[in-house]
């Protein structure tokens, strides 16, 4: 007995052992990226900076906040997160709910080509031009529309949906309700883990995208921020490069000394102003995470 005691102690010792290894691994990166953000981008640039600043500095950020279309930027991005999110996961559901219904016609045929598209794209060019076809491309519409559906979404909720209780979609049939009532009032509250995973999944690939606002679109006024400051960073990466092309006296590697910020930390200080909002929102539904990533992935 005192064998397989210290047996499931050294058990549990390792698998603790093991979880502060995870913990650090995710968590030092982390810091790593505060520490680069509130240092001075100049003396970050000397190397020697792991998890604290060395010259505490918000210059990083103030460069960040000082582009002239952040805050058009910042709406345009919550415009396509918001709209993206509620309307693509409302129809990725019915989609979903369609597919999971027993006995609907050609079901397995229509869930093939829906995996399909998962499988092969038809490229960059001819995704542009079909964007441009339909008048898309330049237009605010290019980040909501192409985007409304998620195959892996898709299955993920079909799953889940295929996991619910046949016996009361069919009592509230038997009762007369109606197919999109059942849908609203039955299917969604019940499935409310697996549709803030996918709501999740959704807002955070809409809020990051720089993509689509970098090539498909023009004009200033319709790019979101994560484009705006990707472009930012972009810039911040060549000035090195333009300054030294300049001249080889000594004059340009002057300038090159005044410049207070460089890529890296104005990299990370961009990272932390992306990712913010979605560290803000990720504690209210972390409790619906794991049980909708895992529901439906083992059957009674």
């Amino acid at each position: 007995m005192s064998e397989t005691m210290q047996t499931n102690r050294g058990v549990r010792i390792a698998f603790h052992l093991v979880l502060i290894v995870i913990c650090l691994l995710i968590i030092l990166p982390f810091l790593h990226i505060l520490a680069l953000a509130f240092n001075s981008g100049k003396d970050a640039a000397t190397g020697g900076i792991w998890f604290w600043p060395r010259a505490w500095s918000l210059g990083n950020f103030a460069e960040v906040f000082k582009q002239h279309n952040l805050l058009t930027g910042l709406g345009i991005s919550l415009f396509r997160t918001i709209l993206g999110t509620v309307l693509g996961v409302f129809l990725m559901c019915m989609c979903a709910w369609a597919l999971s219904i027993p006995g609907l016609p050609f079901s397995g045929p229509i869930t093939f080509f829906i995996f399909f598209t998962l499988l092969f794209s038809g490229g960059t060019i001819p995704y542009y031009l079909v964007l441009s076809e339909l008048k898309l491309t330049n237009s605010i519409w290019v980040y909501v529309l192409p985007n409304l559906y998620s195959v892996t979404n898709i299955l993920l909720l079909r799953s889940s949906f295929k996991q619910l209780p046949m016996s009361i979609i069919e009592a509230a049939r038997i009762d007369g309700m109606g197919e999109f009532k059942i849908f609203t009032n039955i299917v969604l509250p019940m499935s409310k883990p697996t549709i803030a995973t996918v709501s999740l999944f959704t807002a955070v690939g809409h809020w990051n995208d720089w993509f689509a606002g970098s090539f498909y679109v023009r004009k200033a006024e319709l790019k979101p921020l994560a484009t705006i400051l990707q472009e930012m960073l972009t810039r911040q990466a060549n000035l090195a490069d333009v300054l030294l092309k300049a001249g080889s006296g000594s004059a340009a590697y002057q300038q090159l000394d005044a410049v207070e910020l460089t890529g890296q930390s104005l990299q990370m200080a961009t990272i932390i102003v992306v990712i913010l909002p979605i560290v803000i929102l990720y504690p209210f539904i972390q409790k619906y995470f794991v049980k909708g990533i895992t529901i439906g992935s083992v059957k009674e």
